[in-house]
């Protein structure tokens, strides 16, 4: 697949999110597991959800996983408020499925390199809503800049 890479400001996105750890072969368990602790969550609290995103804040695969929120809510058990991170990113659209994301984190990557850009380490993933159609599954990545 070829990827597009955008440079562009965004806002801070409000999540219900649970905090994690995990190693890089253990990813495509925890996330889709936490995705669901937390929309369970959403849901008995009576809390419009959006998408699922999962926000890697390091190296150590410190991780938050959550869905988008617009309302406030005091959260429940281990899901917690959150945010996405704002500021400058780097952005691109994968579509397909997710064991083929890492094409696009390397697509980036390779990019801000070109480009001269410095990333600033805090990425995460915005999960477009499940289709049976797996060359329509979409998946917005992104890269915070200095």
């Amino acid at each position: 697949m070829t990827y597009t890479v955008e440079s562009k400001t965004v806002a801070s996105q409000p999540l219900a999110a649970v905090k994690r750890r995990a190693r890089q072969n253990e990813l495509s368990t925890v996330v889709p597991e936490a995705c669901g602790i937390v929309w369970d969550a959403v849901k008995a609290l009576h809390i419009k959800g959006g998408r699922h995103v999962a926000i890697y804040w390091n190296g150590e695969i410190d991780l938050e996983v959550g869905v988008e929120v617009a309302d406030a809510f005091e959260g429940k058990g281990e899901v917690l408020r959150s945010a996405t991170p704002a500021g400058p990113v780097l952005t691109t659209v994968h579509f397909g499925m997710y064991d083929r994301l890492g094409d696009a984190h390397q697509a980036i990557v390779d990019w801000a390199k070109q480009q001269n850009k410095s990333l600033a380490g805090p990425n995460w993933e915005v999960y477009g809503h499940w289709t049976d159609d797996l060359s329509q599954l979409r998946t917005d990545v992104f890269y915070l800049l200095k």
